[in-house]
């Protein structure tokens, strides 16, 4: 079993916040031709699981090797976009205004962030049908921080917050 099938079986947290309608291969399609990307098969993996929502606190956060405005070893992964427009919920379909507002640069999918930062499928190098990379973005800097060279991999790194505390002091900034 490879780290990335280990974190998918437990991803999903508690609590219904965020999560939308279940998958389809038609809401797939729709998706990718908004957004105008091929999205990461990995990621729809984890979608199609739950289609958004709370990340379970084993996986919620991304180890760093340099300081961020959130923290000394980290960055949150507290969540997951799902694909939909359930609820007022912001989902990836929201990425294209949410990326004009915050000043991002494109193209680009977000897949969780508070609009100070942001965790997104970076197409800039791979182009629209190419395996996206993922970065961090801090529209308050501004800053970026390249995170993982694909989304399967950022999540096989993924690891319980509280294990990085000592890290950090137990401090962190929101």
């Amino acid at each position: 079993m490879t780290r990335f099938d280990e974190v998918k079986a437990t991803f999903w947290g508690e609590g219904l916040y965020g999560v939308q309608p279940p998958l389809t291969d038609a809401v797939v399609l729709d998706a990718e031709l908004r957004l105008g990307v091929r999205l990461p098969a990995s990621l729809l993996e984890l979608l199609r699981i739950r289609n958004g929502g709370a990340v379970a606190a084993l996986w919620n956060a991304f180890p760093t090797d340099v300081r961020t405005s959130w923290s000394e070893s980290h960055v949150p992964v507290d969540d997951l976009m799902g694909i939909g427009r359930h609820d007022g919920c912001i989902s990836l379909l929201d990425s294209t205004y949410l990326i004009e507002e915050w000043g991002l640069p494109s193209p680009l999918v977000l897949l969780s962030g508070d609009g100070h930062w942001w965790i997104a499928l970076d197409y800039r190098t791979c182009g629209a049908q190419g395996e996206p990379s993922v970065t961090w973005f801090d529209a308050e800097v501004p800053a970026e921080l390249p995170l993982a060279e694909d989304f399967r991999t950022f999540v096989g790194r993924l690891t319980a917050a509280h294990s990085l505390d000592a890290v950090d002091g137990g401090r962190s900034s929101s």
